[in-house]
């Protein structure tokens, strides 16, 4: 995969989740995300955490949390929301558009599927549409079924995946479910059940 391709797609998607984010309400910001647990304002402040972490801290934080990793993530999350308002976040989110250091552990496409991820996560409780763009969130959703970290082996096995607004397919199982790129990610990654979407 083309790395300066990859890095100006993340780009493009930190600086349009921070405009979309410009026109939230101040209500907006204490709702729940689809993330378990998480407000809309936790959200930013992990998606904004993402490429600024340590090992360092990261080891720090995995003790405090006893070795759980979503709980850890939880934490940091919720301990770095509490520390700046939203628009400081928005403001670093588009800051930091061009800092391309993964999270430790992360490969170079986990930032776009970050990104576009919990664009949806944030979007999606508030019924206000953001859309997926084509060619990354095809290239996003085949890492998610190529990694193991996300559980979607697991999770859409014997299941093929159709997608309704690209030309592409995935699977070869005995149950067929057709849905946009945005939904195919949201059930590859666990925040929509697959038996939710339409099946063919």
């Amino acid at each position: 995969m083309n790395t300066e391709l990859i890095q100006r797609w993340v780009r493009e998607e930190r600086l349009s989740l921070a405009d979309y984010l410009d026109g939230l309400t101040a209500a907006d910001w204490s709702r729940d995300s689809l993330c378990d647990g998480w407000t809309v304002h936790d959200v930013l402040a992990h998606v904004t955490l993402s490429n600024r972490d340590t090992w360092r801290r990261v080891l720090t934080d995995i003790i405090r949390a006893r070795g759980d990793w979503n709980r850890m993530t939880a934490d940091q999350a919720r301990r770095y929301a509490a520390r700046r308002t939203p628009a400081e976040l928005v403001a670093e989110l588009r800051a930091g558009a061009d800092l391309h250091r993964p999270a430790p552990g992360a490969s170079q496409l986990d930032p776009l599927v970050d990104t576009i991820i919990h664009g949806q996560d944030i979007a999606r409780p508030l019924a206000r549409p953001r859309p997926v763009p084509t060619a990354p969130g095809v290239t996003a959703l085949d890492h998610v079924l190529n990694s193991r970290f996300y559980g979607a082996r697991k999770r859409l096995r014997d299941t093929r995946l159709i997608a309704t607004d690209a030309d592409w397919t995935r699977g070869d199982g005995s149950t067929e479910i057709r849905a946009s790129i945005a939904d195919l990610l949201l059930a590859a990654t666990g925040r929509l059940e697959p038996r939710a979407l339409s099946p063919a």
